[in-house]
């Protein structure tokens, strides 16, 4: 839209069914998304338009939320739907605060998807061997590129906690600092964004897929949890004796409940399996722990005050508003129920078969088609639009052969 259209008030208006469509391109039936595929309204959130520095010619970009034209927020929007699950918490009298962990590659260019990707040249010649976790280095030769990043994040509002180099070859990951959910969710999507952005400026191909190397830790999205009382800001998982109250092993009990029927929401890509099937610190179980990387829920090391639940589920590639929504509507089911969790686990442990996830895409979604929670919590439109649109896409990779399968099976097969 041009800049006098927007300041103008000019309302920008979108086909229903963009929201449920594919990451080929294609669409669902219309049954999913209304048979006269009409408008939805993209309001801007005020607070959430900017300027892009990465920009040479000026532009700008606003996140909006998908309305209907009566005013209602679409039952399709992944931003609506976290939206009314911080409201659920308002009603009694909380407010959620969360952060986010974002892993992340950066590879060189590649011009041929059937060539793996390969890390950039460093300043000596050569690749990385993937020996460099949290090195300090330069070698590199990705200073000049995060310092944009870090100036465009500066640009942006966006703080940042941390930044490190990860376990795999040329991966890495930021800490953004903790807050609104809504909030996170918006400056995740653009830090996602920016990224990206700016790497294409330095020659660079950013990856955000939960696998892109085999033999290589994926990357992820944890997300960590905790609930605090409106006005006095106190967190709700301590008591004033700075024990865990019953809250605290309510909310894990639902994240329990809900983390195999909400595996697809968490691991929405075929490619999110590989992540989640070659376990690499990305468990693909529903167990808890204090401080061990190897339950799908770990509660930090911290001080009475931060207590948290991190959900170590989610991959880089998960909607980020989708996958907070899902994870924070999962411990507030269990605050509302007054669920218990499991017994915690320490150490190394056998995943009981009850708190085991689905392991491929197609499980994924048969959990899902049968989740009388996910209906109840996120609604039957988004759900069964959700789920249509993911069987499409899980039929077009089921439509290719792979370079393992003409490798290995036609000699053998």
């Amino acid at each position: 839209m041009t800049v006098e259209g927007f300041l103008q008030g000019r309302r920008l208006q979108l086909a229903r069914g963009v929201l449920l469509q594919c990451i080929m391109g294609g669409y669902p039936a219309a049954r999913f998304y209304g048979s006269d595929d009409g408008d939805l309204a993209l309001n801007a959130e005020p607070t959430q338009i900017h300027r892009l520095p990465w920009s040479e010619t000026p532009r700008a970009l606003a996140i909006c939320d998908a309305d209907e034209l009566d005013g209602r927020s679409s039952g399709l929007s992944t931003r609506g739907l976290l939206k009314q699950v911080i409201a659920r918490y308002a009603s009694h009298g909380w407010q959620p605060v969360v952060a986010t962990e974002l892993e992340f590659f950066v590879f060189a260019r590649n011009a041929d998807p059937l060539q793996p990707f390969q890390p950039p040249l460093g300043l000596d010649g050569r690749r990385e061997d993937g020996g460099s976790a949290f090195s300090v280095s330069s070698n590199n030769g990705l200073r000049p590129f995060f310092h944009e990043v870090y100036q465009c994040m500066s640009a942006l509002g966006l703080p940042r906690d941390t930044v490190m180099h990860e376990m795999g070859v040329s991966q890495f990951e930021i800490n953004l600092l903790h807050g609104d959910p809504l909030l996170l969710a918006d400056q995740t999507f653009l830090f996602k964004h920016l990224l990206k952005e700016v790497a294409l400026k330095h020659g660079l191909n950013v990856v955000c897929m939960a696998k892109p190397l085999a033999h290589t830790p994926g990357s992820s999205m944890h997300i960590h949890q905790s609930v605090v009382e409106q006005g006095s800001g106190q967190n709700i998982f301590s008591a004033a004796d700075g024990q865990a109250t019953p809250a605290f092993y309510q909310f894990i009990g639902g994240q329990q409940a809900a983390m195999a029927d909400f595996t697809l929401l968490f691991a929405p890509h075929v490619n999110s399996y590989q992540r989640l099937c070659h376990p690499y610190a990305s468990p693909n179980n529903a167990c808890w722990s204090e401080d061990n990387r190897a339950a799908g829920l770990r509660i930090p090391a911290s001080a009475p005050i931060a207590r948290r639940v991190e959900n170590r589920l989610p991959g880089a590639d998960a909607n980020p508003y989708l996958a907070l929504a899902a994870s924070l509507a999962a411990g507030l089911y269990g605050i509302e129920q007054q669920l218990q969790p499991s017994a915690q686990i320490q150490g190394e442990f056998e995943v009981p078969d009850n708190l085991t996830l689905p392991c491929t895409m197609h499980a994924a979604i048969e959990r899902l088609k049968r989740s009388e929670l996910a209906l109840a919590l996120f609604g039957k439109e988004f759900i069964d639009g959700y789920i249509a649109s993911k069987t499409l896409e899980l039929t077009s990779f089921f439509d290719e052969i792979t370079p393992w399968e003409r490798r290995v099976l036609a000699a053998h097969a």
